[in-house]
């Protein structure tokens, strides 16, 4: 017999819908006002709206900044770098649980870098420091670096004001390691601290003079076990050659501390001499020039990234800089050449 033509179930078949997924608009003031009462979240979605690179979301980024300024610069900045290797993360994590338990609010700007391949970066700060991660007191933030030099995302001075607005006093900022373009990290922290190692090679590399004279103190860290005594030899030498050094401060003389995060030994001196130090700088009027040092910096970097991005934005300029590549590949132009013909 003959069987019956139907759908499965006996309904006509219909059209499928699509649905768009729209991005729900953003109210700047209601998440200035989230990340002033101290919202976690909100303030994540503001730092995450700073760093992007999209056109529309620029201005937003800044008349957010512009409504919680009023709330920022009642905070300690403190930039951490040192060797790979040196247990930076592992320093930060068990520094951060020491001042979260004593009634401070603990931001954690951590940088990793991005591949010069892909572009990508692991950002695994968070799995590093996972006490500190689940510290209600205490907010991790990684980002990579995305091509910018000097160990520190191009936005991590905004990031640090947001932090500020959203009531944290102590913010530690991790750079990528101990390298020729670190120094960035010193113009927009209040006091560098530098880790190095003994037993690994490196007591060398640490007392490098560069490094040196931007380093307002160094931690000998992982002082324990059998590396204990070598650990204090090395302090030892750090602090006779700070003598030798022009400080990194006025009226500062670079101090040296044994440390051990597994043993959570050196952890209070390290915020004392923190503490001592910022007693002496504020008595000269030091923090307040250095903190006016930093925002003409950043004026001047703005400036120099603004002038960056209006160039390329302009109508024609990559196509412009793509025949002009190829051209130079081909050996048809000189760099030079090729660069006035691009400003001409």
């Amino acid at each position: 017999m003959e069987g019956l033509t139907s759908s499965h179930d006996g309904m006509k078949s219909s059209k499928r819908r699509k649905f768009k997924r729209t991005k729900a608009p953003l109210e700047i003031e209601e998440i200035a006002q989230q990340i002033a009462a101290g919202s976690r979240l909100s303030l994540a979605k503001g730092i995450t709206l700073l760093e992007s690179v999209a056109i529309h979301d620029k201005p937003a980024g800044q008349e957010l900044l512009r409504t919680l300024l009023p709330k920022t610069g009642n905070s300690i900045r403190i930039g951490i770098t040192g060797v790979p290797g040196a247990g930076k993360s592992t320093f930060i994590e068990a520094f951060g649980l020491m001042l979260t338990k004593a009634g401070h609010k603990v931001a954690v700007l951590a940088v990793d870098p991005s591949s010069s391949i892909t572009g990508g970066s692991i950002l695994g700060d968070k799995t590093r420091m996972e006490l500190l991660a689940r510290d209600p007191q205490a907010f991790i933030r990684p980002s990579p670096t995305a091509g910018t030099l000097g160990g520190v995302h191009r936005k991590t001075r905004e990031t640090m004001l947001l932090c500020e607005a959203a009531g944290y006093d102590v913010i530690l900022v991790e750079t990528v390691g101990v390298g020729q373009s670190e120094t960035a990290v010193r113009e927009m922290t209040d006091f560098f601290l530098l880790l190095a190692l003994t037993g690994a090679g490196d007591e060398l590399q640490g007392m490098k003079k560069g490094i040196m004279e931007l380093a307002d103190g160094i931690i000998v860290h992982k002082a324990d076990g059998d590396n204990e005594r070598l650990a204090k030899k090395t302090v030892r030498d750090y602090r006779q050659l700070a003598h030798f050094l022009q400080p990194a401060s006025p009226g500062w003389t670079t101090k040296a501390l044994a440390v051990s995060s597994l043993k959570a030994t050196g952890l209070v001196e390290t915020w004392e001499m923190i503490g001592e130090f910022r007693n002496v700088m504020e008595s000269s009027n030091y923090w307040t020039e250095r903190r006016q040092s930093q925002t003409r910096s950043w004026f001047y970097t703005m400036i120099n990234d603004h002038l960056i991005d209006s160039f390329y934005e302009e109508p024609g300029r990559k196509q412009q800089v793509t025949e002009l590549e190829k051209k130079l590949l081909d050996g048809q132009a000189t760099v030079a050449g090729a660069v006035k013909q691009l400003f001409d």
